[in-house]
């Protein structure tokens, strides 16, 4: 009998032709229909599916310490194969095969898995230098492994659109990649494109978005429409 710590939970595109389980076959092509469709606005996104740079990580319930261990595990795989690619676009979808019942439901769920990580790591790594660590700073990420993230969240729930999905998940994406592609003169274009397509898939402009260093990217994270009077929950318990 395979242990906890041996149950596969990181798959690349290429292990799934492959693979027997249809459960995991499944979630590859949720995850492939949602990019594929003509219609769907991100196109960094889509560059990754078109050439397999991208990482998938299935796992049971959020915010659980067995999910938590893997997801973290798989997190660190995924961030040095990124550097070690020198990739614009290889990114990380991590689902969750736990229902959520609501948006709100789901914004719970997700800095409850985000705090979990960080906090079973914050011991040993420190946050990544180039961001911040109170969520209400305009220039504030989440940092894993020392490693800066924008991450979007998707569920069945999501009264967006874009963030729709069968399953609860969380796409990370390295800040070091957005700002590669500012570096070379390709930021401002694609962000304009996947904005223009974003509000034709959805009939409107996302609320939410804001870009970085232009108010806080935590209300981002979730999908949902915050209030004004939002606080969010994480708290890195570093000092300033």
């Amino acid at each position: 009998m395979r242990t906890n710590s041996e149950v596969r939970t990181y798959f690349e595109s290429e292990n799934i032709e492959n693979c027997e389980d249809g459960r995991i076959k499944n979630i590859f092509q949720n995850v492939n229909e949602k990019i594929s469709d003509p219609m769907y606005p991100c196109v960094g996104a889509k560059a990754a599916l078109n050439s397999n740079q991208y990482r998938v990580g299935i796992y049971g319930a959020m915010g659980a310490e067995e999910t938590t261990l893997q997801l973290g595990a798989d997190l660190k795989r995924y961030i040095t194969e990124v550097k070690d690619a020198d990739s614009d676009y290889l990114s990380m979808i991590a689902v969750f095969e736990e229902e959520v019942d609501s948006e709100i439901d789901f914004e719970n769920k997700l800095w409850l898995q985000l705090q979990k990580l960080h906090d079973s790591e914050k011991h040993d790594y420190q946050w990544d230098q180039g961001v911040s660590h109170n969520p209400e700073d305009n220039d504030f990420s989440f940092s894993f492994f020392e490693t800066a993230f924008f991450i979007v969240g998707l569920h069945p729930y999501a009264s967006r659109e874009a963030r729709k999905f069968k399953y609860p998940a969380l796409a990370f994406n390295l800040h070091r990649q957005f700002e590669k592609l500012r570096e070379n003169d390709q930021y401002e274009n694609m962000k304009e494109v996947i904005r223009k397509r974003d509000k034709a898939y959805d009939g409107s402009t996302n609320p939410m978005l804001k870009d970085f260093g232009d108010g806080s990217e935590a209300p981002q994270y979730s999908g949902r429409k915050v209030e004004k009077n939002w606080k969010c929950p994480f708290h890195a318990g570093l000092d300033s």
